[in-house]
C-alpha cells in the first residue's frame, strides 16, 4: 500500500507517545521514524505532534492526520480482507448446519446453485438436533445454521427469520388436497402422521387438537421428518409439516400443503443463523445470501 509504513509509523507514535517505545514495537529503528515525521511534518508546514518531558502528543492537526490515518487502515484492512477472501473462492469448505426436511430441500436446492458457481468450494450440509444446530455455530464447527424454533442466544445473528405455520401435508391425490384450506376436523377423518415427543412439533401439533377438544389417537408416530413426508405421499394419511418441509416434494408435485382453516397451529420459526462478531467468510456470506434467495422466493 502506498506511504503504509508512515501511516503506521504515525498511528504507532500516537499510541504509543514516544518514538523509542513505537521503534520497539514496530521492529524499526527509532531514528528512521523520526526522520518519517519530521519530513511529514516539514511537508504539512505544522508540527504533528508536541514534544513534551514525558513524551509525545499529538497537536490539533496532529489529530485531524491521525483521524484520517486510522480511517485509511481501516480501509486498507478491508481491503486486504476481502482480497484474501477471494483467493479462498478458490477453494476451502463452507459446512451448514440443518434439520432433516431442510436439509433435503432448501439446503440442497442452495448448495446446488452455490457449487455450480463455485465449484472450488467444498460444502458440507449436516444434520443435526437444534441445540446441536446452536453448539455447533457458537463452536465454529458449522458455518450457518438453518432450523426451525432455535433458541435465542446472544452468540448468533440471525440472517432470516419467518413464522412458517405447520399446515397439512397430503398427497396431491388425497381427497382433501380439492380443498383450499381444510378445517382440523376434517383431519381427524384420516390416518394421521404425529412427530414424536422428542420432536418440538409434538406439543405444537398435539396441543392445538386438543385446544380444539378432538380426541385422536395418530396412526402413526415418527421422529424421522423424512418417514412423515414418505408415508403421506403414499396414501391418504396427513402430515402436519411447514411448506420449507417439502420444497422438493412440492416441486415434484408428490406432496402439497393446504392452511387449517379454523385453528391456527403455534408459531413454528425458521431461521438462519451465523455466529455473531466473527469476521466473515466470504464464501459463507455468498452461500447465506443463496439460501435467503430460495426462503424468498418460497415465501412470496
Amino acid at each position: 500500500m502506498l506511504h503504509s509504513r508512515l501511516l503506521r509509523y504515525i498511528d504507532e507514535v500516537a499510541r504509543c507517545g514516544s518514538i523509542r517505545a513505537a521503534g520497539e514495537k514496530l521492529h524499526v529503528a527509532p531514528s528512521a521514524i523520526s526522520k518519517h515525521v519530521l519530513l511529514l511534518e516539514e511537508t504539512i508546514g505544522e508540527p504533528l505532534f508536541e514534544r513534551l518531558p514525558r513524551g509525545l502528543r499529538p497537536t490539533a492537526a496532529g489529530e485531524i492526520l491521525l483521524a484520517h490515518v486510522r480511517s485509511t487502515l481501516s480501509a486498507y484492512r478491508q481491503v486486504e480482507a476481502e482480497i484474501r477472501d477471494l483467493k479462498a473462492l478458490e477453494k476451502g469448505e463452507v459446512i451448514i448446519a440443518t434439520m432433516t426436511g431442510l436439509a433435503s430441500g432448501i439446503a440442497s436446492t442452495a448448495a446446488t446453485h452455490f457449487c455450480a458457481q463455485h465449484p472450488h468450494i467444498k460444502l458440507s450440509i449436516r444434520v443435526m438436533p437444534v441445540l446441536e444446530i446452536l453448539d455447533a455455530i457458537a463452536s465454529g464447527d458449522a458455518d450457518l445454521g438453518l432450523g426451525f424454533n432455535l433458541p435465542p442466544s446472544p452468540q448468533l445473528e440471525t440472517l432470516w427469520e419467518m413464522d412458517t405455520r405447520l399446515g397439512a401435508v397430503i398427497s396431491p391425490s388425497h381427497a382433501l388436497a380439492r380443498m383450499e384450506s381444510i378445517p382440523l376436523a376434517y383431519c381427524a377423518s384420516y390416518p394421521l402422521i404425529f412427530p414424536d415427543r422428542s420432536m418440538l412439533i409434538h406439543g405444537i401439533v398435539a396441543d392445538t387438537f386438543a385446544e380444539a377438544g378432538l380426541s385422536v389417537e395418530p396412526a402413526f408416530r415418527t421422529n424421522s421428518i423424512e418417514t412423515m413426508k414418505r408415508l403421506a405421499a403414499a396414501g391418504e394419511s396427513i402430515a402436519f409439516l411447514s411448506k420449507f418441509d417439502i420444497v422438493e416434494e412440492y416441486r415434484q408435485e408428490v406432496l402439497t400443503y393446504r392452511q387449517i382453516r379454523d385453528r391456527a397451529f403455534s408459531k413454528n420459526v425458521l431461521s438462519l443463523v451465523r455466529r455473531a462478531k466473527l469476521g466473515r467468510g466470504l464464501a459463507s456470506v455468498m452461500l447465506a445470501e443463496e439460501i435467503i434467495g430460495v426462503l424468498g422466493a418460497m415465501s412470496g
